[in-house]
């Protein structure tokens, strides 16, 4: 069994050590990966002194309290993974501190509040913020995001999807299920290379927009329990990666479902 006290920590569970990008004659910690490790109590503020390291990925604990702002000094921190734990407070300004940053995962927590407008100027790649108590609007910058995976489910987000998501040249996935979104879909181009759009549980109306032409690589597409009306487009039915077989449309304009072969 590995050792889990003592001087050497490069030997200690998910603990994983590299030599320093600055001097490889040195060893530090570049990753902490306790995920599912029953871990109670409080994020240490100590993490912040970890400078050298990549990757914390501590999720399904049961840590709690807030995210430190000591976590400012991690320029080098490209995963963060807090995900399913019992943290609390205000969206973690200390993110938009950390150059480096790819992928941030604080879903399954109890965040509440507003989410920084400035979350969609940085370069991430993956953002999971699902499953907390946000509350606020997604703001006009949505469309500067270079994100490719983004998760919104299960809040209280308010108002409309901005028409500047066509500007996400590198989305793939948005997961906006069941929070408090209403207004018309936006009418742009946006699912040409977006494989999983789903809307369902909000309060969306009008009709749907008639540009999902044929070419796109939609593979789930779920816009159930809303307050749509109309026609489904005939577009719908030309999507390559669909077969119109399982097109569902019950007690229309309640719900439309439309799911991958």
């Amino acid at each position: 069994m590995l050792p889990e006290e003592g001087p050497d920590i490069c030997n200690y569970k998910g603990v994983f050590c590299s030599p320093a990008l600055d001097d490889p004659s040195v060893t530090v910690v570049a990753g902490i990966d306790l995920n599912h490790a029953d871990i109670a109590g409080h994020l240490p503020v100590e993490i912040g002194l970890l400078i050298d390291i990549a990757l914390i990925h501590l999720n399904s604990n049961r840590f709690c309290g807030i995210v430190h702002k000591s976590l400012k000094r991690l320029e080098l921190l490209h995963e963060l993974d807090v995900s399913n734990n019992l943290l609390v407070g205000p969206f973690p300004m200390v993110v938009l501190l950390m150059p480096s940053l790819k992928y941030l995962d604080l879903r399954f927590n109890n965040f509440e509040g507003a989410v920084p407008s400035e979350l969609f100027d940085k370069d991430l790649d993956a953002l999971f913020l699902n499953d907390n108590r946000f509350t606020f609007t997604i703001p006009d910058t949505l469309g500067n995001s270079s994100a490719s995976v983004i998760v919104f489910a299960n809040n209280k987000f308010t108002g409309c999807i901005p028409s500047t998501i066509g500007k996400m040249t590198n989305l793939d996935e948005i997961v906006l299920l069941n929070n408090d979104l209403a207004g018309c879909l936006p009418a742009c181009r946006l699912l040409k290379n977006v494989t999983v759009f789903n809307v369902a549980r909000n309060s969306f109306f009008g009709t749907l927009p008639k540009t999902f032409y044929g070419d796109s690589l939609i593979e789930l597409l779920n816009f159930s329990n809303n307050n749509l009306s109309g026609i489904i487009p005939k577009d719908l039915y030309l999507l390559p990666h669909v077969t119109p077989r399982k097109f569902s449309a019950h007690r229309w304009p309640i719900r439309v479902l439309v799911k991958s072969i």
